[in-house]
């Protein structure tokens, strides 16, 4: 396919797929493109070319991009102004916005500050009709209508190709503070994090490295601020030791294990663990038993493990707890047999299908990659 610079080239490949009856994949960055079964016989449409800050309001903290910009290229924007998206988003060089929002990636912060789906206030897509539509809009107060901008996050591609998002943006904290409690045994863990969280100590984000038996727990703010909220957390938590400390840049570097799971960045097989806070704990020891390597985010919420139990194991193990499993890397021949997403009821996968529907009537965006491999009733 030709590159993409505008979006009447959108409109044109996607009326040209129709004609030749040709399956679409939407490719931004292709930071996850490892995710979901091997597709053959599809055409890749890079949105990489549909790039470029629209407009950017820092006093009304919005920012209009189009869906092929580099986050990094945000990120420096942004950063002139002291201001930052407090979702925590992370990706490598070639990570585009628009395939952030279609793969809802969130970091630590997303326990405090909230996902990519309340950040985004509108956008400009082209659905599978070839038909351009927009919803939201470009401040912050704007709700009307159905919020299609929830819809679109973690929609992978398969509802329509973002053309332009509109962001909300906020002040980055003046100060970075990480407290870590070494050596710490998974209840102790959870028991710091939870206690933590409960104290009025307004903790950004909250983690445990399995592998090093480590809890950390950042506080940002201002500096007078961060230090009496960290005294506070010292005074409460005395009985698990007195904690190391990281400060400024330190402070966020020691997170990066957590996003995206890069901490185990080495696993051939990666699963995505979301359940309560309360039941990561039980999900944790469960792994332990199965010999597999973990680390828990979002105060135990979120768990990163690497496990070649059978995946109907680990996505019980999952459902036990009230969430899902998603995989998240494997090899070929076993993503080609295992759903990237946990398996819907029959209820929800109908509603998801007709609402796939509803945007691409025709499947171009059905390449194959999420085939329906079961349901979970």
């Amino acid at each position: 396919m030709s590159e993409i610079r505008h979006t009447d080239d959108v409109i044109a490949q996607l009326e040209a797929a129709r004609e030749q009856g040709l399956k679409v994949e939407i490719v931004g960055g292709g930071s996850h493109r490892h995710v979901g079964a091997p597709r053959t016989g599809v055409s890749d449409m890079s949105m990489a070319g549909l790039d470029g800050i629209i407009t950017y309001d820092p006093d009304e903290l919005v920012l209009t991009a189009r869906a092929g910009t580099r986050l990094a290229e945000l990120e420096a924007c942004l950063a002139q102004k002291g201001q930052g998206f407090l979702f925590d988003p992370s990706g490598d060089e070639a990570s585009t916005i628009g395939g952030v929002i279609g793969a809802s990636v969130s970091g630590p912060r997303r326990v405090s500050a909230g996902a990519v789906r309340d950040y985004l206030l509108g956008f400009e897509a082209v659905s599978g009709r070839g038909e351009v539509f927009k919803a939201g809009g470009k401040v912050v107060k704007n709700v009307t209508g159905f919020d299609l901008s929830k819809l679109v996050c973690g929609s992978w591609g398969r509802l329509a190709a973002l053309t332009e998002v509109t962001l909300k943006v906020l002040p980055q904290p003046a100060e970075y503070r990480t407290l870590s409690w070494a050596g710490l045994g998974r209840s102790a863990a959870w028991e710091v994090m939870g206690q933590a969280m409960c104290a009025p100590a307004d903790v950004a984000a909250a983690a445990y490295l399995a592998d090093e038996a480590r809890v950390m727990i950042r506080l940002e703010g201002f500096g007078p601020s961060v230090s009496s909220r960290a005294s506070l957390l010292r005074d409460l938590l005395a009985r698990f030791g007195k904690p190391d400390e990281q400060a400024g840049l330190a402070a966020l570097q020691v997170w990066g294990p957590l996003h995206r799971g890069q901490g185990l960045a080495e696993a051939s097989t990666l699963w995505r663990i979301s359940v309560p806070r309360s039941a990561g704990l039980d999900v944790g020891l469960a792994l332990d038993r199965l010999n597999g390597r973990w680390m828990a985010d979002w105060a135990g919420g979120l768990i990163w493990c690497e496990t070649h139990t059978a995946p109907d194991e680990v996505r019980a193990l999952a459902a036990k707890g009230g969430g899902h499993a998603m995989l998240v890397r494997a090899p070929e021949d076993m993503r080609a047999q295992v759903s990237a997403f946990h398996p819907q009821s029959r209820a929800m996968a109908a509603l998801s299908e007709r609402v796939r529907r509803a945007f691409d009537p025709y499947g171009l965006f059905e390449t194959g990659r999420f085939p329906d491999l079961g349901h979970a009733d």
